[in-house]
């Protein structure tokens, strides 16, 4: 898919011409140059290797910095590879701007992460409503995992305490509100994944 990869600045609100508040969130798209072709003579598939953010030379690797230097452009921070219809050549600068014929768009972000945490804020488990009958230590746990005897196991699966958030998180077929070309800004209706400052791939 034809995409650019971001920063998500945060949310704020718009009213449409009805009235009606509608809240958004501003994404700064690009600009992302052209660091690599994928052919497919040489790999098999045929793609475009974007680079997008700035990155310190003396932080980058011998053989990054001949990508780089081969495209011409100076050190990337992000890299990401999509799929277009139009042709590119090495060191090109792709911006926001083919997003302007398009409605709606999918946003790829890393979710926050929460730490390790019990079953009622990671699954939403309700707890044990009442605490008589001896019940003074249980009101957050998630109860029996399992038989005894038989299976006489944990089933895969089993929703549980653990690791919340930090995942990768496709939110899709997010409404475009307004394309800013002169500050390389895309506003999206509605909310996806990701906290302030985070990297985010923006799809067609």
């Amino acid at each position: 898919m034809p995409g650019l990869i971001g920063k998500k600045i945060g949310m704020t609100s718009v009213f449409s011409a009805d009235g009606k508040n509608i809240p958004c969130t501003v994404i700064e798209v690009g600009p992302c140059v052209v660091t690599q072709v994928k052919t497919l003579e040489k790999d098999g598939y045929k793609a475009y290797q974007l680079g997008f953010g700035e990155a310190k030379e003396n932080r980058t690797s011998q053989p990054m910095m001949g990508i780089f230097k081969k495209a011409g452009t100076t050190p990337k921070k992000y890299l990401a590879e999509f799929k277009f219809d139009e042709e590119y050549n090495l060191g090109d600068t792709i911006t926001v701007e083919i997003f302007n014929d398009c409605k709606f768009v999918d946003v790829i972000g890393t979710s926050k992460g929460k730490g390790f945490q019990g079953v009622v804020k990671r699954h939403g488990f309700g707890g044990v409503g009442q605490s008589t009958h001896g019940q003074d230590d249980r009101a957050r746990k998630p109860g029996s995992i399992g038989a005894c005897s038989y299976p006489a196991k944990v089933f895969k699966g089993m929703r549980m305490g653990g690791q919340m958030g930090g995942d990768r998180v496709t939110t899709q077929n997010l409404q475009v509100l307004k394309v800013i070309p002169e500050q390389n800004l895309l506003v999206v209706k509605g909310s996806f994944a990701g906290c302030k400052g985070s990297t985010v791939l923006i799809e067609k």
